[in-house]
């Protein structure tokens, strides 16, 4: 019997704990502060945007949004984070990507203090996962972690794949995997016989961009099957990057697009801008 992993539950599970800690942290007279920049107003990115607003206030984190013009320019965004950055009440930033075309996303990225770079995008935080240092860590990749320990799979010792191989999920889900103990393979637009290594994978988690591309050929039966993929397919409805339909039966459990991964990628911004109060 296939296990639907269901991440809008574990996501609230998680929020709920954090609602917990910041009533605690508040009769202490802490309070926890996200600053919140959008540059433009892209449909998606203002969904986004809403949502962390929306998770904030459940929380109980307050939240300062920043809705800046297409027009910005570079400079004036980059003395925006300077001055957050010198804030003390503020503790965690986060910039909506993608920005518009004339900035530099890695420019933008690298301006925020590490301190507060709540989305693990930081190049001091990225090096601090490679090494097994503490600092902020990636949120999707760190959401597909509480995934499978909360829904009981053990990932020591299994043979784990990762097909993508970018800085915001492909790498850090890979080290994060081997951080738990797993032995782990990434895949790439240029590995050869793809589904012969994807059919090893006791855990497969891909984030391919590329919807259904996954088929049940690419699947080891009784695999563990992680989507990070969202897009909308000829009806409009969302899917993700696995083909949901002939991959579920082959698998012991996987997650579904949506309500899997993507609900877990604000659950753990909620977490590092709560844990931030202690890095």
């Amino acid at each position: 019997m296939t296990q639907v992993i269901d991440g809008k539950r574990i996501s609230a599970e998680i929020k709920d704990e954090l609602r917990e800690k910041v009533t605690q942290y508040k009769e202490q007279g802490i309070t926890i502060k996200l600053a919140v920049i959008q540059v433009g107003n892209d449909p998606a990115s203002s969904v986004y945007v809403n949502n962390k607003k929306k998770a904030c206030a459940y929380i109980g984190i307050e939240s300062l949004a920043y809705e800046l013009p297409e027009e910005t320019t570079e400079q004036v965004l980059l003395d925006l984070i300077a001055e957050l950055n010198a804030r003390e009440d503020v503790n965690g930033i986060l910039v909506q990507m993608p920005l518009p075309k004339h900035m530099d996303e890695q420019k933008v990225i690298e301006a925020i203090d590490k301190d507060k770079d709540v989305d693990g995008f930081h190049p001091m935080n990225v090096g601090a996962l490679s090494i097994g240092r503490k600092g902020f860590v990636s949120c999707t990749p760190f959401g597909i972690i509480q995934l499978l320990k909360r829904s009981g799979i053990e990932i020591r010792g299994k043979e784990c794949v990762v097909v993508g191989r970018s800085n915001i999920v492909g790498k850090p889900m890979a080290m994060l995997l081997l951080r738990e103990n797993g032995t782990v393979t990434i895949c790439h637009s240029a590995t050869k016989d793809l589904k012969e290594v994807t059919k090893r994978a006791d855990i497969l988690v891909v984030a391919i961009g590329k919807p259904k591309f996954i088929t049940a050929e690419y699947v080891k039966e009784g695999a563990v099957v992680i989507d990070v993929g969202i897009h909308r397919n000829e009806n409009n409805k969302l899917c993700g990057d696995v083909d949901y339909d002939s991959v579920a039966p082959k698998t012991s459990a996987i997650t579904p697009v949506p309500g899997g991964v993507g609900p877990m990628t604000i659950a753990m911004l909620m977490y590092n801008c709560v844990n931030s109060v202690e890095i």
